[in-house]
C-alpha cells in the first residue's frame, strides 16, 4: 500500500502562525485590563501640621512630629502667634497655601480655636487634642463658664497678665497678654510630668493676647471637615467635661479619651500620635 504524507502548505502554515499571534496578543491584554485600577496607584499621605496652643510654643510637638515622621508622613509645625482666632487662622492658611496634597490640622489647646476658623480645600480632617472647638460666636472665654464648666485653674494668682510691645495686632503697637507664673505652671499646665521637664516646657512659654480669649469664632471648619477629639481626663485648663461637649459636635464618633494633663502632647504622646494616625489613614484616598 502506497503511505500518504500530508504536508502544510507554506500558506496555511504562515495563516496559523499569524491567528496564534493574534490570540497571543488579545489575552495579554485582557489580563491587563484585568488587573484592579487602585493596583497602579499610589496611596499619597496627608501632611500633618501641628498648631499649638496658648502658653506653649511648637517645641511641645517634639515626641508626636517624630513619630508621625517615621511612619512616613510630612510633618510641619505652625508658629501660633496667639493674637486671636481670625488672625492667626489667617497666617495659618498663608501657611497651608504652600503645601501641596492633602492636610491633617492638629490644633492643642487654643490651637483648637485657630483651626476651627481656618478654611483651606486642603484640609481633610481636623484634630483636636483636649482643645477648644467653638461653634459660631462662641469663644474661649466664654465656653470656660465656671459655673457650667467647673474646675480650670486658669485663673488668678496662676494666670499673671503684662503688656506686650511691638504687637501690630494691638491698639498703638500695645498689647495685653496672659501667661502662666511660674509656681503654678507644672501643677497647672502639665502635672503628669517630671520637674524638668515642666521647667523646659515653661522656658518656652509664650504669652496670648487677652483679646483672643474674647473674639467670637466664624463659621466652624469641624461642620464640614471630618473631626477626630482626644480628651484629656485630668485637665486643669480645660474641663473634662467641656471638652466632651465640644468632642460631641465637632468629633461625634470619633472621640477618645487619654488619663492625660492638659498637655498630653508632652506627657502622653503615643496615644496622641495614635489619633492622628487614626484620622490620617481614615482619610486617605
Amino acid at each position: 500500500m502506497a503511505s500518504t504524507s500530508t504536508q502544510m502548505s507554506p500558506t496555511r502554515q504562515s495563516q496559523r502562525i499569524r491567528v496564534a499571534a493574534i490570540v497571543a496578543m488579545c489575552v495579554a491584554v485582557f489580563c491587563l485590563s484585568a488587573v484592579p485600577a487602585n493596583a497602579h496607584q499610589t496611596v499619597v499621605k496627608p501632611t500633618i501640621v501641628l498648631v499649638h496652643g496658648a502658653f506653649a510654643d511648637s517645641s511641645g510637638w517634639r515626641d508626636v512630629a517624630a513619630s508621625l515622621t517615621a511612619e512616613g508622613y510630612p510633618v510641619q509645625t505652625f508658629d501660633n502667634p496667639l493674637r486671636g482666632p481670625a488672625n492667626d487662622s489667617a497666617q495659618l492658611e498663608k501657611q497651608l497655601a504652600t503645601i501641596s496634597g492633602p492636610i491633617v490640622l492638629v490644633g492643642h489647646s487654643y490651637g483648637g480655636a485657630v483651626i476651627t476658623n481656618t478654611h483651606d480645600p486642603d484640609v481633610v480632617a481636623n484634630v483636636y487634642i483636649a482643645a477648644f472647638a467653638p461653634a459660631r460666636g462662641e469663644f474661649v472665654q466664654g465656653l470656660l463658664n465656671p459655673l457650667i464648666y467647673p474646675g480650670s485653674r486658669l485663673l488668678p494668682p496662676a494666670l499673671e497678665l503684662k503688656v506686650v510691645e511691638g504687637d501690630p495686632t494691638g491698639l498703638g503697637g500695645y498689647n495685653v497678654d496672659g501667661y502662666i507664673a511660674e509656681p503654678y505652671f507644672h501643677e497647672t499646665f502639665v502635672q503628669d510630668v517630671d520637674d524638668a521637664t515642666a521647667a523646659d516646657m515653661f522656658a518656652h512659654q509664650k504669652s496670648a493676647a487677652l483679646v483672643a480669649n474674647l473674639e467670637p469664632s466664624g463659621d466652624p471648619s469641624w461642620a464640614k471637615v471630618p473631626s477626630w477629639y482626644l480628651v484629656s481626663q485630668q485637665d486643669r485648663v480645660i474641663p473634662p467635661a467641656l471638652q466632651r461637649f465640644m468632642a460631641s459636635r465637632a468629633a461625634a464618633g470619633h472621640t477618645t479619651e487619654v488619663d492625660a494633663s492638659h498637655a498630653s502632647l508632652v506627657s502622653r504622646p503615643g496615644e496622641v500620635t495614635t489619633t492622628i494616625l487614626a484620622a490620617a489613614t481614615a482619610t486617605q484616598g
